[in-house]
């Protein structure tokens, strides 16, 4: 089993930053793909970031040049640094980890989170 344990959320004006980070425990393995996602109320959980295994990094449009996931892995942590944030990045953002080429599918992922909520103001 593998828990992951997201932090760094909070209230932020617009334009500002945070960096979330998700810990994880367990029978973890740098094998895995991770990723972030969020949903805001009344919408579908959504793909933000990802960072497979070889390091190579994944972003939806609308984060692209504002957010950078990395990951530690002799932490067992990913990160998220949020830049330029916007009202719209509202939302609760979980961490998840999977063994999964389609990045972008939340289907895909084994071990989620429980979230942390973002708040941006405007």
């Amino acid at each position: 089993q593998v828990q992951l344990v997201e932090s760094g959320g909070g209230l932020v004006q617009a334009g500002g930053s945070l960096r979330l980070s998700c810990a994880a425990s367990g029978r973890t393995s740098s094998m895995y793909t991770m990723g972030w996602f969020r949903q805001a109320p009344g919408r579908e959980r959504e793909f933000v970031a990802a960072i497979a295994s070889s390091g190579n990094t994944y972003y939806t449009d609308s984060v692209k040049g504002r957010f950078t996931i990395s990951r530690d892995n002799a932490k067992n942590t990913v990160y998220l640094q949020m830049n330029s944030l916007k009202p719209e990045d509202t939302a609760v953002y979980y961490c998840a980890m999977g063994l999964t080429v389609f990045v972008r599918d939340t289907r895909t992922y084994i071990y989620w989170g429980k979230g942390t909520q973002v708040t941006v103001s405007s």
